[in-house]
């Protein structure tokens, strides 16, 4: 406060301390009459953040909306008469909070996982026609190719798989040798069923990541490489037919294989919906349609992950402990099944649903 030569308080000094106790009461008044509806807003909103929208009620709802709209109210007033700094930050929290209670999605991460699954994925699936196409075709092709290469001629077969896939299972290799292969009881050891669970479970990712991602080089990379997983599926399955063991080769691929070549194929797939919106972006833009097929493709990717996980414990585990081929054929087909159920009715909507929307 400025206090002159005759120790009385300037007139200036005098106005501003004025104007301060005015701002002051007139911040008080602005509170009181609204502080209320803030506080029964602000405990709403509380519970919400921990709860969620779901756990209050319709007039709770109701007097949320409602109370948010008066929150923003009050906050305009308050910047535009200019009231206190620590009033406008409280009003500013609070009305970002109630913001997000009422428009922002309320869903846990299992929400969000359910619905993915549950409408998600499959309806991506079914949006994906021509891309999933185009994937197993380039399996089926590959497949056919690489048996008829080394139907023959068995040298082939050294040319197609490499040595490290082969494992000893060549055309070089005895018959009983390879009935082995397919019926030992080695993997009986828990731990080392882990191990090899884990091990196929990287190694087939690193495929599918590979065969999505180059997608994106107009679907060819991800052809190419469908195609050659395809040639050694048909190296593999001619040695072991020309032994005499195509059925027990087919069940012992059966229970696995299923599940892991359509995840293969269904990568592929992901990657040819990348490669056909760069190849055909149609009235888009190419990182417009990029943009817009990426939303079906990564999900077609996440499919593919979910697939090798299951593929891996069956390949891993399951594989391992049933020797009989024909339950090898029941659960590889059986698995089958399951995918293509989910996948053809899983988000549907009910008639009732359709009707009431019109």
């Amino acid at each position: 406060m400025d206090i002159g030569i005759d120790g009385r308080m300037d007139k200036g000094a005098t106005v501003n301390v004025s104007a301060s106790h005015n701002d002051t009461l007139r911040s008080a008044r602005f509170r009181l009459e609204r502080e209320a509806h803030w506080r029964q807003l602000d405990e709403l909103v509380t519970r919400a953040e921990k709860g969620g929208a779901a756990t209050l009620g319709y007039d709770e709802v109701r007097n949320l909306a409602t109370g948010y709209r008066q929150a923003m109210n009050s906050l305009s007033v308050a910047r535009d008469i200019s009231l206190d700094r620590a009033l406008i930050a409280y009003l500013e929290s609070l009305c970002a909070r109630a913001y997000l209670v009422v428009y922002a999605p309320q869903e846990s991460l299992g929400g969000l996982m359910s619905r993915l699954l549950s409408h998600g994925i499959p309806q991506a699936v079914r949006r994906s026609a021509l891309p999933l196409f185009i994937g197993f075709l380039a399996l089926i092709l590959g497949a056919l190719a690489g048996y008829r290469l080394c139907t023959n001629d068995p040298s082939w077969f050294y040319t197609l798989v490499p040595p490290e896939m082969a494992d000893q299972r060549t055309p070089d290799a005895s018959t009983d040798y390879l009935r082995s292969t397919i019926y030992g009881d080695e993997g009986h050891d828990s731990d080392r069923l882990a191990a090899f669970s884990a091990f196929l479970f990287s190694h087939n990712t690193t495929i599918v990541i590979l065969i999505f991602t180059l997608g994106v080089f107009v679907s060819v990379p991800s052809f190419i490489l469908t195609f050659y997983n395809g040639l050694i599926l048909g190296a593999f399955f001619a040695m072991f037919n020309q032994r005499g063991l195509g059925y027990d080769v087919f069940a012992w691929l059966s229970i696995h294989g299923v599940t892991e070549l359509a995840a293969i194929a269904i990568a592929c797939a992901g990657g040819a919906r990348l490669g056909l919106a760069v190849l055909l972006p149609g009235a888009r833009t190419r990182k417009e349609a990029l943009r817009h097929q990426a939303h079906d493709a990564v999900k077609l990717a996440i499919l593919a992950a979910l697939m090798l996980v299951a593929a891996a414990f069956i390949e891993g585990f399951l594989r391992q402990l049933i020797q009989d081929p024909l339950w090898r054929i029941v659960i590889g087909w059986g698995m089958g099944l399951f995918w293509v159920g989910w996948l053809l009715l899983g988000g549907r909507q009910s008639k009732a649903s359709r009707e009431a929307m019109r």
